[in-house]
């Protein structure tokens, strides 16, 4: 009985939390300001592609390829539900002080600091 309590305490916890997540990210200021992130993101990511688009063509090679010995050493900055591949070198952030680089889901250059938004 004290689990189902618990499993229903816990759920009903996680459902407020969902609906004022929900809420805050609906507001408009928080609409703008993520829509200045991205944009900032999308030009630091164009501008960084000279420098470091043969390393998106090693990771699009190793992916064709299947290379596990390639695919291991790229930066584990994988972040799935926003289309984000991180493909530079895993400890790129300390070694090479350079953020985050890969492409979006559209294809596009994409360049981001720290952890992916996931909470957006």
């Amino acid at each position: 009985m004290q689990a189902a309590v618990r499993r229903h305490a816990r759920n009903r916890a996680f459902a407020e939390a969902e609906t004022v997540i929900s809420l805050v990210l609906a507001d408009p200021q928080v609409q703008q300001a993520r829509a200045q992130i991205e944009a900032a993101e999308m030009e630091l990511g164009r501008e960084l592609r000279a420098c470091l688009q043969p390393f998106q063509d090693r990771y699009d090679q190793a992916v064709r390829d299947g290379n596990a010995d390639v695919l291991i050493r790229i930066c584990p900055g994988k972040h799935g539900r926003w289309g984000r591949v991180c493909v530079l070198d895993e400890g790129h952030e300390s070694s090479m002080e350079e953020p985050h680089w890969g492409h979006n889901s559209d294809g596009e250059p994409i360049a981001w600091v720290g952890s992916a938004p996931d909470d957006w």
